[in-house]
């Protein structure tokens, strides 16, 4: 399990943890994504490996005080490498009594609670729920209470900076990240850095900010807080040597996309309609006009992908994103790129469904949608991302997919990989893959559906080149000449070739392989996209402790890896964990007629590697060979 573990004390005494899991919980007007962006900042330049875990409501603003409004920021850093965010919490900082009620499930026996007992009253527990205050309830007796007024006292710092109580009290989450600092050992110039030009107009609130960050470091260093907030140093982490930069799901996507399209020699077109939890792909994207990137925000979700379909029509490379209730009103046109041939990448970024279900938390849900969700025999590439990095080599290989068999391919991300962060390599641009996206320019024996005999892509002509005039569309056209054709012999034909095309697909890419263990051992573990982070760790774990166990994790979820089938057949059981309710199960079964069972989870919160390992190990306990 990933959590602190102590090795020894260093020189200034600080005890020495393998690595730690700290939650910030308040209001969504607390600054807590904020204060934990400037903690995970801090703590890569200290040269810990991590990963985070942005948790946030649905709701604009929801009542002030109450559970429905408590937004909360995770990270789980340390020494070694660090797979996930985190089963259980080291430390929790809850700045009132609704962030303490909905987060204290997660903290460990004798984790450590920080309380800002200056919201700890009557008024605000009756919002939170309680019927009486907890910290005298016997409600906390499992864990290390410190209770510091944090409202107060940062309210103290700033008697002198010329602020109204309103103002000065937006400042306290900067007083806790202080403390958190101290606690930790983390600097806190980076922070400073970071407020002085955020607030660069406003030099007043920079120093505010600043003051109550090094108060609430002063508070650590001085006040007589006890064993149970001792000072403890992270060691950095063993890393390959290299330039690094933290990267959340949704930037390295975005960079990925313009990499790709760079590769393919195309012009980058991205349109998009905001929705959660997508819309960070199309602002970070229409940041970099600078690179040759346009983005169009459209009037809503048909537009945006129609208008995507036009853009690879006209000779650039399409790319249009969504979440689950987005894309499936994308899908007639997905349809029409699918009859039209024409490149195109869709990218989900999953959320809790179904209909508008929970916006703000994450999901696998919607791998039915993506591999069958069409109307016709409608087939196109199905690619999934597994962590935040990991998105940047995805957005690449989609667009080379896409451009190279013209084929529309989704991607599939989620809320968690959206919003999570971790370390990321930067790689030599000069070693980025490269497949220029190839043109007809020749008239002679020119149409529309003239096939490459090895991919079966049709030829890509930009409109208005000399004598290549043709039209494309959604009714079915005839494989010899592009006209309309109602024929039967040809749509069989046509839909055959469709079909036979994104098959083929599976012979472009790699061998698929074992993440650990090796063929032979009982059961192996099978994940897609962001389960990956617990799913290693769970069999890492269970692998040093003498278990037969194996790790597969898939990237091309259609078509599936050509030697797929023979490797599932090594292994007497097949467990396939994932956030929705067994869709990656059904098409194992159908695919491969294999005994693959389903472990599902659908809370909205990612897998526990507790939850993985437990399941794996009562499944071999059970004593029984292959189904």
């Amino acid at each position: 399990m990933e959590g602190s573990t102590t090795l020894s004390a260093d020189p200034a005494g600080r005890r020495v943890i393998e690595s730690a899991v700290v939650r910030f919980a308040g209001d969504s007007g607390d600054g807590m994504q904020l204060t934990g962006s400037q903690f995970t900042l801090s703590t890569a330049l200290a040269g810990n490996d991590l990963a985070t875990f942005p948790d946030f409501p649905a709701e604009i603003r929801a009542p002030v005080g109450t559970t429905f409004g408590v937004s909360a920021f995770q990270i789980n850093f340390g020494a070694r490498v660090i797979k996930t965010s985190g089963d259980e919490l080291d430390v929790l900082v809850a700045m009132n009594p609704a962030a303490l009620k909905v987060n204290l499930v997660d903290v460990k026996p004798h984790g450590l609670l920080i309380l800002d007992s200056g919201a700890f009253n009557e008024r605000n527990f009756a919002k939170a729920g309680y019927r009486s205050d907890p910290r005298s309830d016997g409600s906390l007796e499992a864990y290390r209470v410190i209770e510091v007024d944090m409202s107060q006292l940062t309210q103290d710092a700033l008697k002198d900076a010329g602020l109204t109580k309103k103002e000065a009290l937006r400042c306290k989450n900067m007083w806790a990240l202080g403390l958190v600092y101290w606690m930790f050992g983390r600097p806190r110039q980076s922070t400073i850095d970071w407020l002085t030009g955020k607030f660069a107009k406003r030099p007043e609130i920079a120093a505010a900010n600043i003051a109550a960050l090094n108060a609430g470091h002063a508070f650590g260093e001085t006040a007589e807080l006890g064993e149970d907030a001792a000072a403890f140093s992270v060691p950095p982490a063993e890393i390959a040597p290299g330039l690094y930069r933290n990267v959340t799901g949704a930037e390295a996507l975005s960079w990925g996309l313009v990499a790709g399209a760079a590769g393919a020699a195309l012009k980058l077109v991205f349109c998009s309609y905001p929705i959660t939890p997508a819309s960070s792909v199309l602002h970070t994207l229409a940041a970099l006009k600078d690179y040759g990137v346009v983005t169009f925000q459209a009037e809503d979700e048909i537009a945006a992908v129609c208008a995507a379909i036009g853009a690879s029509y006209a000779g650039g490379i399409g790319v249009t994103s969504s979440s689950g209730p987005g894309v499936a009103l994308k899908m007639e046109a997905v349809g029409l790129a699918i009859s039209a041939e024409l490149p195109l990448v869709i990218v989900n970024s999953q959320r809790a469904g179904p209909s508008t279900g929970m916006p703000t938390k994450t999901e696998q849900s919607d791998l039915y949608q993506a591999v069958f969700g069409r109307n016709g025999d409608a087939p196109l590439v199905v690619l999934a991302a597994r962590s935040p990095a990991d998105c940047f080599d995805v957005a690449i290989e989609a667009v080379r997919i896409a451009t190279k068999f013209m084929t529309p391919v989704i991607l599939l991300s989620d809320g968690y990989i959206a919003n999570a962060a971790e370390p990321w390599r930067l790689p030599d641009a000069e070693g980025l893959p490269q497949f220029p996206a190839r043109f007809e320019t020749d008239p002679e024996g020119f149409h529309p559906f003239k096939r490459d005999p090895e991919t079966l892509a049709r030829v890509w002509a930009v409109p208005g080149t000399p004598g290549l005039e043709h039209r494309i569309g959604g009714i079915e056209k005839a494989s010899e000449s592009g006209n309309i054709s109602y024929d039967p012999a040809n749509h069989q034909e046509m839909t055959n070739l469709r079909r036979d095309k994104v098959l083929g697909v599976a012979r472009d890419l790699p061998p698929q392989g074992l993440e650990a263990g090796e063929t032979g051992d009982r059961l192996v573990v099978v994940g897609w996209g962001s389960t990956y982070g617990p799913i290693s760790r769970a069999v890492d774990n269970l692998r040093g402790a003498g278990l037969p166990v194996a790790h597969l994790h898939l990237r091309h979820i259609w078509p599936l890896p050509l030697n797929l089938g023979a490797l599932l057949a090594g292994f007497d059981k097949i467990l396939v964990p994932e956030m929705n309710g067994g869709q990656l199960v059904t098409l194992l079964r159908s695919e491969y007629l294999v005994p693959a069972e389903s472990f599902s989870k659908v809370t909205g919160k990612p897998f526990k590697i507790s939850e993985i390992e437990a399941a794996v190990r009562a499944r071999l306990e059970t004593g029984e060979g292959k189904a």
